[in-house]
């Protein structure tokens, strides 16, 4: 059975044994996921290829030319050995999926969407930007913070051979190009290695710390600490830092606003007059909501306490997987808990790296 044929028998298998219990929107849902999914296994191209055909853009093969060597690197720090990331599919759109995620108006409590099999989420990817925007009108009409954000990249936590996506190539012909696909390789491959079902905030945060960790190590081993790719990636980091502190900001601002005993109609005000200005000092034109603040969070909460793991256990990232690997979905005391840190602070010392 060939990979095609392969992955319409996984999930149809899937899809027949979960229908039952989903309404319209989730079979819509479904459908649309399975069949961007074949789209992608369709295109796909052995990567060695791509980089011998002549037509391919001298960048392109560039950038390609890394991939194999980062997931040795990443190997080489515990992350799990797979078939991912070895084809390559090139995309007529500037992202592989637009993710749609909500969030309640005057208080941080996203929506969430479960799946059998799959546990639940508080986003869900579409591979058609009209599809996405029509099914974020319709969380609207129901009261619901939106956001719509395009991703370059996507993991299907094993469940399919991932490939590399052009959409993961940013600023492909500058040199900052090569950090981001470390980056995106990284994490991705994060995923693939451990992920919690129910627990975004701990999947998010612990990719985003060990790819931003990793990342700088990365560049400096293969292009050295004085190279344009290295301070390409330095200089983003410092610009992303800014953003990340910005948006932190607001969340706490906004956090103690909604549990005041104000009116409703005083904390929509002050809510968008803090939003106002966040907008300004970022010079973002896109709408800033809950949901914007919500999923930014989702990707950078314990990453002390990720760090301070990472210490305990002397910067040995074998003994560092050990610990992760003895966190459980049952870990945590609800799902999706973004209080990473009363879950993570017992492995900070005592027997976690031991």
């Amino acid at each position: 059975m060939n990979k095609k044929m392969t992955f319409y028998y996984r999930f149809t298998i899937m899809f027949c044994m979960a229908i039952s219990s989903m309404g319209c929107g989730t079979i819509r849902y479904l459908f649309q996921a399975g069949k961007g999914q074949l789209e992608l296994s369709n295109r796909s191209k052995p990567i060695s290829d791509v980089i011998k055909d002549e037509y391919t853009d001298p960048d392109t093969k560039k950038l390609l030319s890394q991939v194999e060597n980062i997931k040795k690197f990443g190997e080489a720090y515990g992350l799990k050995p797979t078939k991912n990331y070895t084809e390559y599919v090139k995309l007529n759109r500037p992202y592989a999926v637009w993710v749609v995620s909500a969030c309640e108006a005057l208080k941080f409590q996203s929506k969430e969407w479960s799946f059998p099999f799959f546990g639940s989420f508080t986003y869900l990817g579409w591979f058609n930007k009209e599809n996405a925007e029509n099914f974020a009108e319709e969380l609207k009409k129901e009261g619901w913070d939106v956001n719509v954000r395009g991703a370059g990249a996507y993991s299907t936590i094993g469940w399919f051979r991932d490939a590399v996506l052009s959409s993961m190539f940013t600023h492909v012909k500058t040199d900052s190009a090569y950090g981001a696909l470390v980056n995106v390789v990284l994490h991705e491959s994060t995923h693939a290695t451990l992920y919690l079902n129910d627990q975004a905030y701990f999947n998010e945060s612990l990719a985003s710390f060990v790819a931003d960790y990793l990342t700088p190590t990365y560049l400096e081993k293969f292009f050295g600490k004085t190279s344009k790719e290295y301070n390409s990636y330095k200089e983003s980091e410092v610009v992303g830092s800014r953003t990340n502190k910005v948006f932190l900001e607001a969340y706490s601002e906004l956090e103690k606003l909604y549990k005041t005993s104000l009116s409703e109609d005083v904390k929509l005000r002050k809510k968008q007059e803090i939003l106002k200005n966040v907008q300004d000092q970022l010079g973002f034109k896109r709408e800033i909501n809950n949901a914007t603040l919500v999923q930014y969070r989702t990707y950078g909460v314990g990453q002390e306490e990720f760090s301070g793991i990472l210490k305990s256990c002397e910067f040995n990232w074998q003994r560092f997987w050990r610990v992760m690997q003895k966190i459980q979905s049952s870990s945590f005391v609800k799902k999706h808990e973004e209080n990473l840190g009363s879950v993570l602070v017992r492995f900070i010392e005592g027997s976690g790296c031991h």
